[in-house]
């Protein structure tokens, strides 16, 4: 399954949930905190945290810190984003191919069913193929502060400040004095088959 693919169905199986479908439509109307949304919703505040964390990994919801409380808002571009996807004609052919490619096949077996990282790959090549994902979360032409860069990463695994170094190393990120952009793909450091620089 292609990238798009992946994160298409990593947002289906998020939404796919009745309690999440209604954080959404509460967070529509405007940011709440989690004990506002437990007692909308009569559910307990663990149970509301673990909803939202699996809307913040597909990026849906984003959370602002506030002295002691953390406030929760929609990501309406993320919808925006996937129903141009979900309409766009040769995204949904691609779900029919059946033929999965290398990378995609080393990608499943990392990613869980929310989308997020299980473990960072030990091997060079396997790395390779997760930090091309990882760099995808990112817009070309766009710079980001590292705390938007961390915060980009950590909707996909928490090891932030690792994976980020993994990005520079690789060259698929460049930063200068806390400005972070993706580079061009010709730029990227590859390995070949053997997991060689």
């Amino acid at each position: 399954m292609t990238d798009q693919g992946s994160t298409l169905l990593a947002f289906f199986k998020a939404m796919a949930d009745e309690s999440r479908l209604r954080i959404v439509g509460f967070l529509a109307v405007r940011e709440r905190s989690v004990q506002e949304l437990a007692e909308l919703l009569a559910l307990k505040e663990p149970t509301v945290s673990h909803h939202l964390a699996v809307l913040r990994g597909i990026g849906l919801v984003s959370a602002r810190p506030d002295g002691t409380t953390r406030w929760h808002a929609l990501n309406p571009k993320v919808l925006r984003q996937m129903n141009r996807e979900l309409l766009d004609n040769k995204s949904v052919v691609a779900f029919a191919k059946s033929e999965v490619d290398p990378e995609s096949r080393v990608l499943s077996g990392f990613l869980d069913s929310d989308g997020r990282l299980k473990s960072i790959p030990v091997s060079r090549r396997k790395l390779v193929v997760v930090l091309k994902w990882l760099v995808a979360q990112f817009e070309e032409n766009r710079r980001y502060r590292e705390s938007e860069v961390n915060e980009t990463i950590q909707r996909r695994h928490w090891d932030s400040a690792r994976l980020r170094r993994e990005l520079i190393g690789h060259r698929m990120m460049s930063r200068n004095r806390g400005v972070y952009w993706r580079t061009p793909q010709a730029e990227w450091r590859e390995v070949d088959s053997l997991g060689r620089y």
